[in-house]
């Protein structure tokens, strides 16, 4: 599975002249944790997350100062804009990244979103929502979704398929190493299968 079959696009997105204000109110509308920062040509620059935003953002309540402590100087006011807030450079991945290799990142980085581009331009973004959503779909749905994608291949009486929680088992009809390889590429590349075995009448029966 690459990063293109689970995607989320068209992608909302931000400029750094935008208020911290109106990106605010857009994670929130959408249930986001970040927003890719695009400049005047679409290219990604940066990334401002939720961490971003409420940094520094909220004045201590003068209503419970214990009065034991040095009075704290005057805090300077927090840039207004996306872009005196946003984290930049940006990491960007291809369309083409194996799923496996985004995760990695995700989590050895700790960041809850991926912006894919192709070149500069942002073509979608991947979160750890997106891929808790694939985990999660329906056995039945991807059982459907494999049998398409082998009934393209090799028509749609050749390929008995069942999956259980993820895992697919495929039976072809007929006993072809080089077919067997490219159904068990075509399932792995529908969301939500975590693994694939692919037999023959032959060897199954």
């Amino acid at each position: 599975m690459q990063a293109r079959d689970i995607m989320s696009s068209p992608v909302v997105s931000v400029t750094p002249d935008m208020t911290v204000k109106y990106a605010a109110n857009l994670l929130s509308a959408h249930g986001y944790t970040a927003l890719p920062v695009l400049d005047e040509d679409g290219r990604l620059i940066g990334v401002v997350t939720e961490a971003d935003l409420v940094r520094d953002r909220f004045p201590r309540d003068a209503r419970y100062r214990d009065g034991n402590g040095p009075d704290e100087p005057p805090a300077l006011p927090p840039p207004g804009t996306v872009g005196g807030v946003m984290t930049t450079p940006a990491v960007g991945m291809g369309a083409g990244t194996d799923v496996v290799d985004l995760v990695r990142v995700l989590l050895e980085d700790r960041i809850r979103s991926m912006p894919i581009v192709d070149g500069a331009h942002v073509v979608g973004i991947v979160t750890r929502r997106d891929l808790v959503q694939a985990l999660a779909r329906d056995d039945e749905v991807i059982s459907a979704d494999v049998r398409h994608q082998l009934a393209i291949y090799g028509g749609p009486t050749r390929w008995t398929v069942e999956v259980h929680d993820g895992a697919v088992e495929v039976v072809d009809a007929f006993d072809d190493e080089t077919d067997r390889h490219v159904a068990t590429v075509l399932a792995q590349a529908v969301p939500g299968v975590t693994a694939v075995r692919v037999t023959s009448t032959s060897t199954t029966g």
